[in-house]
């Protein structure tokens, strides 16, 4: 793809702003973001183009026709962006589209922050290549904190530019591609600088909302109802892993030596895997968390289970508030985003009660 002088320009003044309002150690970071995204951009195709080439194969024609499909479905039905994102198609022939770096100190969960012009102040630091997380993280136990490196299927620019569906979208897979499609589009309907919690928590209710509704339109109650079920199983998880996360906050108060924290700690840790066996068990075997469950247990892993979902309760009874209208919903959050933090965190507490599950017999149709 030919990139336009009008996409150059922007890249270059977004460029020139990051630089100058960041320190010089953080240049060559930003540069690195600058030239991975440049990177993509020139990789990507006009997915109606690609539709018309006699060289692409059927499998991918298919699976791009109904990428066309889900996405006029988050217009036409989610009220989502219609700007250009996820019309394009890149294969950046690597399995992730970034690599995230989380760190949280030794004898604390809270997440170490980056922060950055424009995006504010976030918990990760992501990379296009896996090596120069990896260096990131070394640099990081290096200095004391607990790391954790995982690759992620996609990143927005917040609609700076039309983010393309890359390779690393589960594109095989529909109903994880609709979920993904309508949570990244979620986050250019509303974004706060510096406030993860809100915005995941914002964007994961859309997507259940959306998925919903797609199941709905495609008469697929079996699939709702088993996409529940493993919600709930996971629900259940984080809950046994905020225990975990619980015990050792408590653990990291207590006057003990280092090394007594240390033992301490480990022995905490190693108690993850015995029982989230016994939760398996109560599940009769249920294993689609297994290798999700089998890397490495730290402070930084620990911290970040929970901050993607913590409002989703909250936002969830919002769109019930509006009898489901998802673009009265939209205007709500956004009067909520326009709030100072403490406010905006008070109020959205305010709403409650509902859960995930309750959606099951949430009538939608109002959201056409």
């Amino acid at each position: 793809m030919k990139i336009s002088t009008a996409s150059l320009l922007l890249l270059a003044v977004l460029l020139t702003c990051l630089v100058l309002l960041s320190s010089c150690s953080e240049t060559g970071y930003l540069l690195h973001c600058v030239t991975g995204h440049l990177n993509v951009m020139q990789r990507t195709e006009r997915i109606d183009d690609m539709l018309l080439r006699d060289d692409l194969s059927p499998d991918l024609k298919q699976q791009l026709r109904q990428v066309n499909t889900i996405r006029d479905f988050a217009t036409s039905r989610l009220h989502l962006p219609d700007n250009g994102s996820y019309r394009h198609y890149a294969d950046l022939e690597r399995p992730y589209a970034v690599w995230n770096v989380i760190a949280a100190p030794e004898f604390s969960l809270e997440l170490k922050k980056w922060c950055f012009p424009f995006a504010g102040c976030v918990t990760y630091r992501g990379y296009f290549a896996e090596s120069g997380a990896q260096t990131m993280a070394g640099t990081l136990v290096s200095q004391g904190f607990d790391t954790e490196v995982h690759g992620v299927q996609a990143y927005s620019t917040l609609s700076w530019f039309k983010d393309p569906i890359l390779n690393t979208f589960p594109i095989r897979d529909e109903f994880r591609l609709a979920a993904l499609l309508f949570h990244e589009l979620a986050h250019q309907v509303v974004y706060v600088p510096g406030d993860t919690v809100f915005n995941e928590s914002f964007a994961k209710a859309v997507e259940l909302a959306g998925l919903q509704l797609w199941l709905q339109n495609r008469s697929d109650e079996e699939q709702w109802q088993r996409y529940l079920q493993h919600d709930a199983r996971y629900a259940e998880l984080q809950e046994l892993l905020s225990g975990v996360a619980s015990e050792l906050t408590q653990l990291y108060t207590q006057p003990l030596t280092t090394a007594e924290l240390r033992r301490l700690k480990a022995e905490t840790l190693e108690q993850i895997t015995p029982r989230y066996q016994l939760l398996k068990e109560s599940w009769g075997g249920y294993s689609a968390f297994d290798l999700w469950m089998s890397r490495n247990w730290n402070n930084a892993r620990l911290g970040s289970i929970g901050i993607y979902r913590e409002f989703v309760p909250n936002f969830q009874a919002i769109l019930v508030e509006n009898n489901q209208n998802l673009q009265a919903f939209y205007l709500q959050v956004k009067t909520l985003a326009a709030l100072p933090p403490e406010e905006r965190q008070i109020r959205l507490r305010q709403y409650g009660g509902s859960n995930v599950a309750a959606l099951s017999v949430v009538d939608l149709t109002a959201a056409e």
